[in-house]
């Protein structure tokens, strides 16, 4: 690119004579040189062309030197570094060009060489603080884009949960730094059943986050249509294929549960095994269905497994950011980690109460170590 420099001096001979030492750079593109006879005309020059990269400017003129100069360069443009001629051994005014914001100075008589050395470091200069400008600016669009993905992701989740005689219902999500795309939901179904999904869409952003509520949006109609869990997985998945998902998939698991025969039904598509943590602190991790994740392959059908719950038992649906949930020497909680933790000297209290706990033993694991996905957990108590 072709650098602008604003030389400012009041000496007539200094235009033609930077024209003749600087003609090679200026044929190569590399410079491009304009001039004012003082502060006041160098001002105004500024204001009307915001392609100055570079102010080189003499102290000493008339109407407006280059030290008041120097004060009103960031009024106009910030962004604008200003090197400063002075006499030879003027340190008293050379340190004050520099308390005002000066980037360097070169002397007179004016060595060309120095000059152009001097030219090259400030431009250098000039471009890496734009490109701190430039990343300063994507971190704040992106943080933006966080932002707006963080409040899609929340305003779905459900903060009002069914419960009956039998069962109780509780779910929570706590969001990473970079927001993804887990969420879980329930839906009431007929009979007094309802249906529980836990899920977790690929990517990060905006882009996960619309994925996400179109997938919510798809399960919620499937649910509603198919009373089995493994058909209502099988059409989210031929819905999610006719659509257009550039690339992005999501795992997820569905469940029914009848609360008058204590059946729970789940499948899975590609997501972590539901736990239950019994009365007495011991846990079972249910088997797996086979499935794989929804938006990948069309036509699948998904299998589906049926466990009756005992009294007492908490089926817990979990997503990745429990089990891959990492301290500061990168070790993993995993899966025992929480089994452990109902294993020992605690035993599983309420639903709420549960989705809390857990919560608590990942970051109680975590610490201090930055986590890089939602820790998100859905939990059913059989009472």
């Amino acid at each position: 690119m072709t650098y602008k420099i604003l030389v400012v001096d009041d000496e007539p001979d200094l235009e033609p004579l930077m024209l003749q030492r600087m003609r090679r750079a200026i044929r190569q593109g590399v410079y491009e040189f304009v001039f004012a006879r003082n502060g006041v005309e160098a001002l105004v020059k500024l204001d009307q062309d915001d392609g100055i990269d570079m102010v080189l400017s003499d102290i000493n003129m008339p109407e407006m030197d280059g030290l008041t100069l120097l004060e009103q360069i960031p009024n106009v443009n910030p962004d604008i570094r200003a090197v400063i001629i002075s006499a030879y051994g003027d340190m008293q005014n050379i340190r004050t060009a520099m308390n005002r914001g000066a980037f360097d100075f070169v002397t007179k008589p004016l060595d060309f060489d120095d000059l152009r050395i001097t030219v090259d470091r400030t431009l250098q200069h000039v471009e890496e603080w734009r490109e701190a400008l430039r990343s300063r600016d994507r971190l704040v669009t992106l943080q933006n884009e966080l932002d707006v993905a963080s409040k899609m992701q929340q305003s779905i989740l459900p903060t009002a949960f069914p419960s009956g005689p039998s069962y109780r219902a509780f779910g929570t999500m706590q969001p990473a730094r970079n927001v993804g795309g887990d969420f879980y939901d329930v839906v009431r179904l007929e009979g007094d059943r309802i249906g529980v999904a836990i899920a977790d869409v690929s990517g990060k952003g905006v882009p996960a986050a619309l994925f996400m509520m179109s997938s919510r949006t798809l399960l919620k109609g499937a649910a509603i249509s198919f009373s089995e869990a493994g058909p209502v997985l099988s059409e989210v998945n031929n819905l999610l294929q006719e659509d257009d998902t550039a690339g992005m998939f999501v795992t997820m698991l569905y469940a029914t549960y009848d609360p008058d025969s204590s059946t729970f039904t789940y499948a899975s598509g590609g997501h972590d095994p539901p736990l239950v943590i019994h009365a007495d602190g011991s846990s079972t991790l249910l088997p797996l269905t086979g499935g794989i994740a929804l938006g990948v392959v069309p036509g699948v059908e998904y299998q589906q497994n049926s466990v009756t719950l005992a009294p007492g038992d908490t089926v817990v649906l979990y997503t990745d950011g429990v089990t891959e949930a990492t301290n500061i020497e990168d070790e993993l909680l995993g899966i025992e980690g929480v089994r452990e933790y109902f294993n020992a000297d605690h035993r599983a209290g309420d639903a709420e109460t549960v989705g809390m706990e857990i919560m608590k033993v990942v970051n109680d694991f975590t610490g201090e170590a930055p986590q890089h996905d939602d820790v998100t957990c859905f939990v059913l108590r059989q009472e």
